[in-house]
């Protein structure tokens, strides 16, 4: 640091000195997209999607031929092909922090960060398809991978990997709801806690009406859009933005960016974000060796094998298929996957950093990095993208959680321990009543962790301490 100093002199060895950050929310109280349009699009996307879904089961039921039994609600009559499967598991796999932490580390660690996310969460899902593989074999009437439990090592173990998978549930559920409530209240200025709240209602309303299968059809046309904006942000950074355009502005201007002195606690506060990088290899952006990417690429690997081996919505997906889809849906799902999180995050991510846009640690943690550089480039309009982006995530994968919830306590508490002669419709009449349940948990669950003060970033590192745990024996 005293070098630094010496090169830029006394009076040169501020950050703002050097830059000053790009604003991106309004001023004052106003924000970048009006209050009016946060309820829009938390209860209008829920409104489309819920009727949209349901119409497409009603076509099916009455078309194709299916009919809505029990078994069907929670399995989806178990001859899902591999193109939907695929489809599914990247969906169900494209959380908010999937979106949101990954362009925060990249943010943090340079590239070593959107690598470490992607293929640290990439290699849980290849692998798991050696399961889809086994549980069709072994167990092709299954329900519930705790089901497999309880054959296998009895009632205590059952109890026990139980609470692992309600945790599980628990946390990637928080998660979502944390990370797009938080970017709803800071681009509309609805309330924190009411956009917490409000979120899940979308999801639950046509999880209700289809179950598992309108999970599926909805996951497929969630992922096209998910997909359809993470090209057009690829597009503007690389290519379209007169700002940066091309990936040798975007090397340059953060070559530059690392030269300037490190900000100081006030620059800090003030969103001020330069200077070398603390453990990467000649302080660079640019580098692959990074000691804290190497790290959280660690903490990324344990925590990400739980949350796909303890989520009983990746075995129901793997129960769903047909044993000859199974396996390729997973290895298919996972390839494709690993584009979501690498390439938004080495676009808008690494964005943030080459343009300076004013961000301070606390709202990176919180997951507003992606929106915070698609303002700078492209105004309100990068704005709407992301929350679509975000709601698309949050809906998929929130309804597979649902159905996942709704599935262990039916099969595996009120059909293990209360009630073994259950009938088909008892089934299904609880299934439905359990989504309702969890559906507002979820949002409760939000709420309390909002007013503790948790973030998506902290929630998302803690996981692997909760549920890592598990992983071993379940597989």
């Amino acid at each position: 640091e005293k070098a630094q100093q010496n090169r830029t002199g006394p009076t040169m060895s501020r950050a703002s000195d050097f830059y000053t950050p790009i604003p991106w929310r309004g001023t004052g109280t106003d924000t970048v997209l009006p209050q009016g349009a946060g309820y829009g699009i938390v209860l209008g996307f829920g409104v489309f999607f819920s009727v949209f879904t349901s119409l497409l089961v009603y076509l099916d039921t009455k078309y194709g031929g299916t009919k809505m039994t029990s078994e069907q609600f929670n399995t989806a009559g178990r001859s899902v092909k591999t193109g939907l499967s695929a489809s599914v598991i990247v969906s169900q796999w494209t959380w908010a922090a999937t979106l949101l932490q990954s362009s925060n580390v990249a943010w943090q660690y340079g590239v070593s960060g959107p690598f470490w996310y992607a293929a640290g969460a990439s290699i849980q899902v290849l692998l798991f398809g050696i399961l889809a593989i086994e549980v069709k074999q072994k167990a092709p009437t299954a329900h519930t991978f705790l089901e497999l439990v309880y054959a296998r090592w009895g009632k205590t173990s059952h109890i026990v990997f139980m609470v692992y998978a309600f945790m599980c549930n628990m946390i990637v559920s928080a998660m979502l709801l944390l990370g797009g409530a938080a970017v709803v209240n800071a681009l509309t200025g609805v309330d924190l806690n009411l956009a917490s709240f409000l979120i899940p209602w979308g999801v639950i309303a046509y999880t209700l009406a289809g179950g598992l299968k309108a999970t599926f059809l909805a996951s497929y046309f969630n992922t096209a859009i998910i997909f359809a904006v993470l090209i057009y942000f690829v597009f503007v950074v690389y290519a379209s933005s007169p700002l940066l355009g091309d990936a040798g502005t975007v090397y340059d201007k953060l070559t530059t960016i690392v030269s300037y002195p490190r900000p100081t606690e006030d620059e800090l506060a003030a969103g001020y974000h330069c200077g070398r990088v603390s453990g990467n290899r000649g302080g660079s952006y640019l580098t692959m060796l990074s000691t804290d990417g190497l790290v959280f690429g660690i903490i990324n690997i344990v925590g990400n094998f739980g949350t796909v081996f303890m989520d009983q919505s990746y075995w129901q997906s793997a129960i769903a298929a047909k044993p000859s889809s199974s396996h390729k849906g997973y290895m298919l799902g996972g390839l494709v996957w690993f584009t979501i999180p690498f390439a938004l995050a080495t676009s808008l991510g690494l964005a943030a950093n080459a343009l300076g846009v004013q961000l301070t640690a606390a709202e990176a943690g919180a997951g507003l990095v992606p929106p915070a550089a698609a303002i700078v480039l492209v105004g309100r309009s990068g704005a709407i993208l992301i929350v679509l982006q975000l709601f698309m995530a949050i809906v998929s994968t929130g309804s597979a959680e649902c159905i996942a919830v709704s599935s262990i306590v039916v099969y595996d508490v009120y059909y293990t321990y209360i009630n073994t002669k259950a009938s088909g419709d008892q089934i299904l009449r609880l299934s439905r009543y359990v989504i309702l349940a969890f559906g507002l948990l979820m949002g409760v669950l939000a709420v309390i962790l909002n007013q503790i003060g948790i973030s998506l970033g902290w929630v998302y590192l803690f996981m692997g301490i909760v549920i890592g745990g598990g992983v071993v024996p379940t597989a």
